[in-house]
């Protein structure tokens, strides 16, 4: 079968169920059965998706007339897989264990892979048992990550996530970071650090990432003024370099002693599986970053050895094909009920959004039809009283996905687990609502009420169940959204691992400083840029 007469299938079935409402299709009773699966742990269940079990064979079909599974192999064994810039995306190998080789240009990256994290083990060790000091003498207590894009939002992310799982030699280190090119980040958190007890980690793919040096200089100045050291004897004792181009680093002051490497195949929003996740082992101990790239293996492993219909990242990527090209929905809404999720939302947000956002296929032509939805989100208790509105009952259709793990603070008190269960039964309580509308009430009061108090429901959503949140089970969720990304992207016929339209915007800024300190100096800016450039060189001339 080939794509089109998939494509034209489904379409015949998405005019056919469109009239349907999900309280219809939910009234079978098998349902949950027929569209809930489940690996290690990890539960997706699309019974409120508004399709049918047969759909999703059909959704099959077209995944495999796209030769999906080549795909999985190219991918995994380090094919390039990004035809633009001709390299691999090999983030599933920061995750192998080791024992296992991968070959690359003929060398093994397992090898080099386990390399780095003996390294990062090294100086995590050497953190965590007070024995990295500063220039004073005194022991670093403050480590500061300094990074932008997947050097931050990644390990902030994870973080934050695993904050439950810091073991105790961690308890005593604080960690803070800083991304904002503006340095309001880093002002307001010099003015109350302890120069000669922080240390900065500063990561960049290319040490030329102009926010990240920035910021770094700023650190650097801030420590020599406090120490009236010279800058050698700061860099020694107070930065950590991560980077794919050491030599760059090197230049920059950074002792190689210092410095951890990761990959140009490497794409930077996959990067928290590498070396650019020394602020999550710092913040967890390596036994914990290790649990989480094990989660991930697990995931990897699944992807490329289930059959495509038990597949979770397939499954969850061919609903996404089904609701954007298929239903028409063009906005997703990322839902977790726990706080500790918090950054959850605008981690995927870059993951789908730098990845998927497209309008160009592989071959240069261009694409037919919508690619990656506008992707936001929020923690469900503070969504439900930000924009739920709009989900219940505002005039667009949205796609849902809660994400929410059973148990918490099983060796907690009851107050607390109960402060859990209101969390479970609100997620719950909104998927239902969502998809049954005024239906999910139990009386007939809702035909009755003014229309303004009515609820049309029919909204699709998806519930990921994690049995508990642990580095584990972050590493399996993390790792089944990078699969359905790279998944739509085959079934759209794209390349997901590039960005050249961040390249473009990086280029032009770099431009724009110039014409800032010399106003009309290219002589060929359009009148809005140039209008604003003569009244903001006014008003800083008035001071």
């Amino acid at each position: 079968m080939t794509p089109d007469t998939c494509w034209s299938d489904l379409r015949d079935s998405a005019q056919a169920l469109k009239p349907r409402h999900l309280s219809e299709l939910l009234s079978d009773t098998r349902r949950f059965d027929a569209l809930t699966f489940e690996h290690d742990g990890l539960l997706l269940d699309l019974s409120r998706q508004r399709l049918l079990p047969e759909t999703l064979d059909q959704l099959v079909a077209l995944a495999e007339a796209c030769q999906l599974q080549q795909k999985i192999n190219d991918l995994i064994s380090g094919k390039p897989v990004n035809c633009t810039e001709g390299r691999a995306a090999l983030h599933t190998a920061l995750r192998t264990p080791a024992g296992k080789s991968l070959s690359l240009n003929g060398e093994d990256i397992v090898v080099g892979v386990q390399s780095t994290l003996a390294k990062m083990e090294a100086l995590v060790t050497t953190l965590h048992s007070g024995q990295w000091r500063g220039y004073s003498g005194e022991a670093i207590d403050t480590v500061v990550n300094i990074g932008v894009g997947g050097s931050d939002l990644g390990p902030l992310m994870t973080c934050r996530a695993l904050s439950d799982f810091k073991p105790k030699a961690a308890q005593g280190i604080e960690l803070h970071f800083v991304s904002s090119m503006d340095g309001s980040q880093l002002s307001g958190l010099l003015s109350r650090l302890n120069p000669a007890t922080t240390l900065f980690v500063l990561s960049s793919k290319s040490f030329t990432t102009i926010d990240t040096l920035a910021n770094a200089a700023t650190a650097r100045q801030w420590l020599v003024d406090a120490s009236s050291l010279d800058t050698e004897v700061i860099l020694r004792h107070h930065f950590i370099g991560i980077t794919a181009q050491p030599e760059k680093a090197s230049e920059w002051g950074i002792p190689s002693q210092n410095q951890l490497l990761f990959w140009d195949w490497t794409g930077g929003r996959y990067s928290m599986w590498s070396a650019i996740g020394l602020p999550i082992a710092i913040s967890i101990g390596m036994e914990g970053f290790r649990q989480l790239l094990d989660g991930a293996h697990s995931i990897d492993s699944h992807f490329h050895q289930a059959p495509l219909r038990e597949n979770l990242p397939v499954l969850l990527a061919l609903v996404g094909i089904w609701n954007i090209n298929l239903l028409d929905i063009h906005a997703h809404a990322i839902l977790p009920y726990d706080g500790r999720l918090a950054h959850l939302p605008a981690y995927l947000e870059q993951l789908e959004m730098e990845s998927n956002g497209k309008s160009v296929r592989l071959d240069g032509s261009a694409t037919q039809g919508h690619t990656c939805p506008v992707l936001w989100g929020e923690i469900g208790p503070n969504a439900q009283h930000a924009f739920y509105q709009l989900l219940h009952q505002g005039t667009e259709s949205v796609m849902c996905d809660f994400i929410v793990p059973a148990k918490r603070y099983t060796d907690r008190g009851q107050e607390l687990q109960q402060q859990h269960r209101l969390a479970l039964a609100n997620c719950l309580a909104q998927a239902r609502v969502l998809a049954l509308g005024d239906k999910a009430l139990d009386d007939d009061s809702a035909s009755a009420a003014p229309p303004w108090k009515r609820y049309r429901g029919n909204q699709p959503s998806t519930v990921i169940l994690l049995d508990e949140l642990t580095p584990y089970a972050l590493g399996q969720l993390i790792a089944v959204y990078e699969h359905k990304v790279y998944t739509q992207a085959v079934i759209w016929g794209i390349n997901p691992f590039d960005q050249w339209g961040v390249e473009l915007g990086k280029k032009m800024a770099t431009a724009m400083l110039d014409e800032l300190d010399n106003p009309g100096l290219s002589g060929s800016l359009d009148c809005a840029t140039s209008g604003l450039l003569q009244r903001i060189n006014t008003l800083r001339e008035q001071g």
